[in-house]
C-alpha cells in the first residue's frame, strides 16, 4: 500500500480582475451619477435665467412677497415696450459702438503684436511677454484714477472714444498673450514654405498662419466683444451724459432714489442679457477650444 506525498496545491492569491458583468455595473453607475451632476449644473446655472424672465413678467404684488412665487398669476409685458422708451435702446447703440470697435482695434494690435512675438528674434522677447502679460495683474480699481486723470489730459473723458481707449488698456495684453501661443502651435515649415514659393512675410502670414490661427483669433474677439459689452466701471467714472451711457450703466439708473422697480430692472436685464447669451451659444466650442489650444505653448 502506497501513500501520496505530494502536497496539496497552493490557493491561487493573484489579482481579481473584474467580470464584464461588473464592469457594465461601473459604467453604468458612473454614467448616471454623471447626468445628475450635470443636470445639476446645469439648473443651477439657468435658475437665475428662469428668475429673471418670471419677476420681469410679474404683477408688481407678486414680485416681494415672504414666500416665493414660482409662476405668477398673470403675464404682464407692459415693461418691456417702457424699458424701450425709457432709453434702452440709445443705450444698445452706445455698447455697440464701444463693443465693435473695441473688438475690431484690439483684434488687429494683438494679431500684430502676437505674431512678432512668437516669429520675430526680438531681444529679450521671452521677458517682454511676460511684461505685457504682467499688466494683468493689477487690480482695475487701483488704476481708475491715473487713467482718469490721463484720459482727463487728453479730452476723452466724457466720450466713447475714452470708453475704447481704456479697455483696449486692459483687454489687448491678455488677447496678445493668447494669439503668441497660437502663432507658436503653428509649424515654422509651413510658413517657410510658403516664403520659399514667393509669398512675402505678410503674404505667408495672411494666407498660412492666420487660417491655422482661426480658432484662437475668434476666442480672442469674443473675450474682447464681452468685456467690451459688460463693463461698468469704466463707463460710470468717464462719461456723465445720459445720451452716452452704455447699457450696464444706462441698467444701474432703473433704480431710483424713492423706490426700486424691480420688474422693470429684470425687463431691462433680460433684453441685456439675452442676445449675448443667445450668441455664446452658438460660438462656445470655438471659444473653449480656442482658450485651450492656445495655451498648449508659451
Amino acid at each position: 500500500m502506497t501513500t501520496s506525498l505530494t502536497p496539496p496545491a497552493a490557493p491561487r492569491t493573484g489579482p481579481r480582475y473584474p467580470t464584464a458583468q461588473q464592469l457594465r455595473r461601473r459604467r453604468i453607475v458612473q454614467r448616471i451619477f454623471i447626468y445628475l451632476a450635470a443636470i445639476a449644473v446645469g439648473l443651477f446655472a439657468v435658475f437665475p435665467l428662469y428668475w429673471m424672465a418670471i419677476t420681469a413678467v410679474k404683477p408688481q404684488a407678486e414680485i416681494i412677497t415672504p414666500e416665493p412665487v414660482w409662476w405668477p398669476s398673470e403675464l404682464v409685458f407692459d415693461r418691456f415696450p417702457q424699458v424701450i422708451d425709457r432709453g434702452f435702446g440709445r443705450f444698445l447703440r452706445n455698447s455697440l459702438i464701444v463693443a465693435v470697435t473695441t473688438t475690431a482695434i484690439g483684434l488687429v494690435v494683438a494679431t500684430m503684436a502676437g505674431y512678432a512675438l512668437a516669429r520675430f528674434r526680438i531681444p529679450l522677447r521671452k521677458y517682454l511677454a511676460l511684461v505685457i502679460l504682467a499688466t494683468q495683474l493689477f487690480p482695475v480699481v487701483v488704476l481708475l484714477i491715473p487713467l482718469f486723470i490721463v484720459m482727463r489730459n487728453l479730452g476723452l473723458t466724457g466720450s466713447l472714444w475714452g470708453l475704447v481707449v481704456a479697455y483696449l488698456a486692459f483687454i489687448t495684453p491678455l488677447m496678445i498673450w493668447i494669439l503668441r501661443g497660437f502663432f507658436l502651435s503653428v509649424p515654422n515649415e509651413l510658413e517657410e514654405a510658403a516664403l520659399i514659393d514667393g509669398c512675402t512675410r505678410f503674404g505667408a502670414m495672411r494666407r498660412v498662419v492666420l487660417p491655422l490661427a482661426g480658432p484662437g483669433i475668434a476666442a480672442v474677439s469674443i473675450f474682447a466683444w464681452i468685456a467690451a459689452w459688460n463693463e461698468f466701471l469704466f463707463a460710470l467714472t468717464f462719461v456723465r451724459s445720459e445720451s452716452l451711457r452704455t447699457l450696464p450703466v444706462g441698467l444701474a439708473f432703473f433704480v431710483e432714489q424713492e423706490r426700486v422697480d424691480h420688474g422693470a430692472i429684470m425687463a431691462a436685464s433680460l433684453l441685456f442679457t439675452l442676445p449675448v447669451v443667445v450668441f455664446f451659444l452658438f460660438v462656445h466650442k470655438r471659444l473653449t477650444t480656442g482658450l485651450v489650444a492656445g495655451a498648449v505653448k508659451g
